[in-house]
């Protein structure tokens, strides 16, 4: 396989339990040209064995244990050139010996060193590597050294933008210098959250020129919708690539768009997601997580796929009937979805101040991003796929 060219790219980001295979496949059906995975924290992976599902024609890392947890699934064929696998460690041993486990099933290695998030942070993964650049340094190198140049595939990081343009870019020039191929910075500073305005004047352009000055690719990430935004970027900033996030998991068409509102229907585009889900034996958790991303919350489908226990039960909802009736899905009487299943997909009015809901959330987020309810699927539960409607993994470059 050819070294992985990041240049002149628009790429799905990590997402954690969006970014599954799901979303993955979509978004390069839909034009996308580097798909990145949900982050994955180096022990994790290290306790997984790897396992060739030939049900599905994908490679699974999976869980040692009682519970054969599927930590990671990537399809052998249509993502094997075009996977990033995003990495959160600390460690330069503990990274090259997780790396070293998926290199041979990925197109390249990412370390995450911009996640804020606490469970992170208080690890010394995430944005804390921000602080401590030799650590960054440390695991940069190992990896370019030890994974990037044995198994022919590149090596990237991703980052926030610091207090200042001046410390961004001293940042920015130790990085390039570690020999890693391309550089992701995401243009919000740690405490900022998506809501919040990316800020790319004073600093984007030129972490573009340290970037290209040292033959790196740089890939800008925040507030890009389209595919006219990175000739945009391109024009004004001189980055070599982009990055989109939250607005494919709104509408992962997103990746053909020349404007952010030139998108597919959201109902074609959560067909063809759900199909690409069934083929590949996603969870069903997640398959009514990601749909719940992009069917309308007032829309009636909506409830009935979070009524839904079962594909073949989303299935019906898609056909206009209810998920365990007979009945149109329009007559049925609305009616709250199991608390356990909403959980994450609709706001949910409380008080500001709920100490308990916090800490709640906080404990969910750690568990999915330690890989820990990525798929909540065991080995001897896979079924082989439904084949009765077109395959829709057929049109994935």
């Amino acid at each position: 396989m050819p070294p992985l060219n990041y240049s002149g790219k628009l790429v799905l980001a990590p997402m954690v339990r969006t970014g599954e295979l799901p979303i993955r496949l979509s978004a390069l059906r839909y034009g996308a040209d580097l798909v990145w995975s949900p982050e994955i924290v180096d022990k994790k992976i290290i306790a997984c064995k790897r396992i060739v599902n030939e049900k599905v024609n994908c490679v699974d890392f999976v869980q040692s244990g009682k519970d054969n947890n599927v930590v990671f699934r990537t399809h052998r064929h249509h993502e094997r050139s075009k996977i990033i696998f995003q990495l959160g460690t600390a460690s330069p041993e503990l990274a090259v010996q997780a790396a070293t486990i998926v290199a041979a099933d990925v197109a390249g290695i990412d370390v995450n060193s911009g996640c804020p998030k606490h469970f992170s942070i208080h690890s010394g993964m995430g944005a804390a590597l921000l602080r401590t650049p030799e650590k960054l340094v440390a695991i940069l190198e190992a990896l370019v050294e030890e994974v990037g140049k044995k198994f022919d595939i590149g090596i990237s990081v991703k980052i926030r933008i610091l207090d200042t343009p001046e410390a961004t870019f001293e940042l920015v020039k130790r990085l390039v210098k570690t020999g890693i191929s391309a550089l992701t910075v995401h243009c919000r500073k740690i405490p900022m959250r998506p809501r919040e305005r990316a800020i790319r004047d004073g600093y984007l352009a030129g972490v573009a020129t340290i970037c290209r000055e040292a033959g790196v690719t740089c890939i800008a990430n925040g507030d890009v919708y389209c595919r006219g935004d990175l000739t945009m970027l391109k024009d004004m900033y001189g980055i070599d690539s982009a990055m989109i996030a939250t607005w494919a998991e709104t509408n992962v068409s997103c990746f053909g768009a020349d404007t952010k509102t030139n998108v597919r229907p959201w109902r074609e585009v959560a067909e063809e997601i759900f199909k690409t889900a069934v083929e590949i034996d996603n969870h069903i958790s997640n398959t009514k997580y990601i749909l719940g991303r992009i069917i309308p919350g007032k829309d009636v489908m909506y409830r009935g796929i979070m009524q839904s226990h079962s594909h073949d039960e989303i299935e019906r909802v898609f056909q206009g009937l209810a998920p365990r009736t007979t009945e149109p899905l329009t007559s049925q009487k609305p009616k709250q979805a199991e608390a356990s299943i909403t959980q994450g997909l609709e706001p949910i009015t409380e008080p500001k101040n709920n100490a308990k809901r916090k800490i709640a959330i906080s404990s969910m987020e750690e568990d999915l991003c330690l890989g820990t309810d990525h798929q909540r699927q065991k080995l001897d539960d896979i079924e082989t796929p439904r084949r009765d409607h077109p395959s829709a993994l057929q049109t994935v470059g």
